[in-house]
């Protein structure tokens, strides 16, 4: 009987490894709901706020990279418009820390990824943050967001919203802005993430 449960105990540890392993070994604790991220960019700080009741993975992903400094040294690399709209901006790729310009937003290979999370409560409206992802595969999220600077329905259901800026849309207006190199979406002079912090919101009064 013994032998039985010490079988059975085998296979249930098997089991919830391998379900890690299907998520890609990304965080899945999204923590404390009372934190805040504190961008730090060579044009102002963004201060976003995270939903981890509807996209808990993505915020536990997002806070994990940025306590591990991830994020620190990368750009906005893609500055997002259509012919009359400044739609967003895009970030998050290590390969735009010191790679060559045309790796930037391609990623880096086995880097772990995060399966969809979609809400119906959570709309791609100004300000919000949300994953960007690889070609039509919605499970493909690894480190690289966006913030929308307008509204665009299109991308409800097809990217995962998991935050939005409470300070620093002027700065995120600012960047989307920025003159850009001829024939591409990179800004002209880079927009540098410096450093990634995750604090308590009442510590932003501090």
């Amino acid at each position: 009987m013994n032998r039985n449960r010490h079988f059975l105990a085998l296979i249930f540890i098997l089991l919830v490894t391998l379900g890690s392993w299907s998520c890609g070994g990304a965080a899945t604790d999204p923590g404390d709901p009372n934190e805040v991220a504190v961008l730090e960019t060579n044009y102002g700080r963004i201060v976003l706020e995270f939903y981890p009741k509807d996209a808990p993975r993505h915020v536990a992903n997002f806070k994990s990279l940025a306590k591990q400094n991830f994020f620190d040294g990368t750009k906005f690399h893609r500055l997002v418009r259509d012919s009359s709209t400044f739609v967003a901006i895009q970030g998050g790729d290590p390969n735009s820390i010191s790679g060559d310009p045309s790796t930037w937003g391609v990623g880096q290979p086995n880097q772990p990824t995060v399966p969809a999370e979609f809400s119906s409560a959570l709309k791609h409206t100004r300000g919000v943050i949300s994953m960007a992802r690889k070609g039509n595969d919605l499970n493909s999220a690894t480190s690289q967001f966006f913030i929308c600077t307008s509204d665009r329905p299109a991308w409800d259901g097809q990217y995962s919203v998991f935050g939005k800026v409470i300070e620093g849309m002027n700065v995120v207006d600012t960047i989307v802005r920025a003159p850009m190199v001829p024939g591409t979406e990179r800004p002209v002079d880079p927009v540098v993430v410096n450093d990634v912090l995750i604090i308590k919101r009442d510590q932003l009064k501090q």
